[in-house]
């Protein structure tokens, strides 16, 4: 999917950047279609992967920058790149100066004409909400603008919080709601596509949030994740995780069966959060968990291919 505020964010800083995106690909490949890198003349975000390709996609970049237009290269991930991978990838470089058009949540260009299959793809991304998938088209690219898909909200801005907002922030498709009580429990840097919401009483908010959002409950007091809990089981919720003890969630089963709450209900609670087997350092615990949130399958997402 087309990063745009990344892009948005380079040009911002750079003026001029070259954008490098797997446009297709036979057999294997170090990354997906629509994996993507920004290259500029003193650095580079993002990744294509491959190691070897990646630093001559970069270089090639880099050489058109003084230029216009765009490049599309089929290079085989062979002992040229000195590789074993077997595969072939068609990469698209392209300068940008200025945003691009976008239209109904799709970014298609290509030489000549727009082809009728392009057509057809936008029209079904305006008439009907389909997105398609990235990929070439009658030798056009075509990308969806990349939207968050899933909204996690994280509650308490301590060690632990800390580290799951680290390791989660970077993943494509996760948009982070980030809550505490006070603006200094939050760290100096949040990282971007992180909201930090600083609520001298964070319970209010999960009356608000999203029924379809993903909750992880870790904030200084039993007695908060406790009210969060009562309160998320009364709002909904895709999914909620709660750090603690097997004593803590025994206690705490107890007292929301006391507030009103079904046994099923309260067993849609994930308690505790992580791996155990990785220990209870913040970051093990934040891996843990991410790796736990990347198996749940995203909502969702309807796509069409041409």
């Amino acid at each position: 999917m087309f990063d745009l505020t990344a892009l948005a964010e380079a040009l911002a800083a750079r003026g001029r950047v070259a954008r490098v995106v797997i446009a297709a690909h036979d057999g294997s490949s170090p990354r997906e279609v629509g994996a993507a890198m920004l290259v500029w003349g003193s650095g580079q975000s993002g990744t294509v992967g491959g190691g070897a390709l990646e630093f001559e996609a970069a270089e090639r970049a880099r050489a058109m920058l003084s230029g216009e237009g765009r490049a599309v290269d089929r290079v085989a991930l062979g002992p040229s790149l000195g590789q074993c991978c077997g595969g072939a990838v068609t990469l698209w470089t392209e300068v940008f100066e200025a945003l691009p058009v976008v239209e109904a949540g799709v970014i298609a260009r290509g030489p000549g004409d727009m082809p009728l299959a392009v057509k057809r793809l936008l029209s079904a991304a305006r008439g009907q909400g389909l997105r398609p998938a990235a990929g070439l088209v009658q030798g056009w690219l075509v990308e969806p603008v990349a939207e968050p898909d899933r909204q996690v909200w994280v509650w308490g801005a301590g060690h632990v919080g800390r580290a799951l907002v680290a390791v989660l922030a970077p993943l494509p498709g996760i948009a982070i709601t980030w809550v505490d009580v006070a603006a200094e429990r939050f760290p100096d840097v949040v990282p971007d596509g992180v909201t930090a919401v600083p609520a001298s009483d964070p319970a209010l908010l999960a009356d608000h949030a999203p029924v379809t959002a993903e909750h992880l409950i870790l904030t200084y007091s039993h007695a908060l994740d406790l009210e969060l809990c009562h309160r998320l089981l009364n709002r909904g919720f895709r999914s909620c995780g709660l750090i603690g003890s097997a004593t803590k969630w025994a206690r705490f089963r107890s007292r929301l069966k006391a507030l009103g709450h079904e046994a099923a209900e309260i067993g849609r609670i994930q308690c505790p959060i992580g791996d155990p087997a990785l220990g209870k350092h913040p970051q093990a615990i934040a891996v843990g968990v991410a790796a736990e949130l990347l198996k749940t399958p995203k909502l969702a997402v309807r796509e069409k291919r041409a």
